[in-house]
């Protein structure tokens, strides 16, 4: 995908959800709009740092970007199925166990942290536990066989390096499924507000994805705006065990505050630069 028709796919997606936001405002109100925003901005953010994540993966296992497309789409279905599962788990449980809450928010602090003095390295990622849990369940080619993602080689079934790097994304996402999830119930546990702030952040990451595939080493310090968006988010659950509680619109301008810093920065000290996984 060349980057202007990314770009604009991009737009396109964010225009969808602002009119979708207006919908909500016209028909709930303007406090359900802002719990909206305020997802969808959360979960926006946190999917950028699981988009680079995406990235490191596709140029770790040298995978051409004419497959990369292919995979992407089944990563964003699977996303989707899994953060439906996920959000109405998480909804139930914190419907009825409320001190959950201040767990979640443990957690968000911790991997905002986490992400903030963790130095980027050679040893980012590694998939290479993952590939052998999926080995042992069925074999694997070392060669690309086109778009397939399976094939029978002497009437043995094995997997492509393409079914292996979805099987990657997908347990990727389960693990910010754990951030992002906990995030966005600091704002809602509205389950329409919660899953739809999801989806239309998901919908725009194939879009996204190729747009940070040609900017990604001028946004370095984005990482450090989207671990103090999940530091803030954690704090702002822990701190209700005290019976206190940051409005939606401070919470939302603090977070797209935090975003736009984090942007301006990378601009003006372009000197740090991401380091190929």
């Amino acid at each position: 995908m060349k980057t202007k028709n990314a770009v604009f796919w991009v737009l396109f997606w964010i225009l969808l959800a602002v009119l979708f936001n207006i919908g909500i405002y016209v028909t709930l109100g303007q406090d359900s709009a802002l719990k909206f925003l305020g997802g969808y901005v959360i979960e926006l953010s946190l999917s950028v740092d699981n988009l680079f994540l995406f990235l490191m993966i596709f140029e770790a296992y040298r995978i051409p970007v004419i497959y990369q497309r292919r995979v992407l789409n089944y990563g964003i279905i699977g996303a989707v199925i899994l953060r439906f599962l996920f959000i109405t788990l998480g909804v139930s449980i914190v419907n009825k166990f409320h001190w959950v809450l201040y767990i979640f928010g443990a957690i968000l602090l911790v991997s905002g942290i986490k992400m903030m003095v963790k130095e980027e390295d050679d040893n980012t990622y590694n998939g290479s536990r993952l590939l052998r849990i999926l080995d042992k369940i069925i074999p694997t080619t070392n060669s690309i066989h086109g778009e397939k993602f399976f094939i029978r080689i002497n009437n043995v079934l094995y997997a492509t390096p393409l079914f292996a790097i979805i099987f990657l994304i997908e347990t990727s996402d389960i693990l910010f499924a754990i951030d992002s999830i906990p995030a966005i119930f600091s704002i809602t546990t509205n389950p329409f507000i919660v899953y739809t702030s999801n989806i239309f952040a998901i919908l725009g990451l194939r879009s996204l994805y190729f747009v940070l595939q040609k900017l990604h080493s001028a946004f370095c310090y984005v990482k450090y705006g989207v671990a103090l968006v999940l530091t803030f988010t954690g704090v702002k659950l822990l701190i209700l065990f005290f019976s206190i509680e940051i409005p939606i619109l401070t919470s939302l301008l603090i977070i797209i505050s935090i975003l736009i810093l984090s942007v301006i920065a990378s601009v003006l000290f372009p000197q740090k630069q991401y380091k190929k996984a």
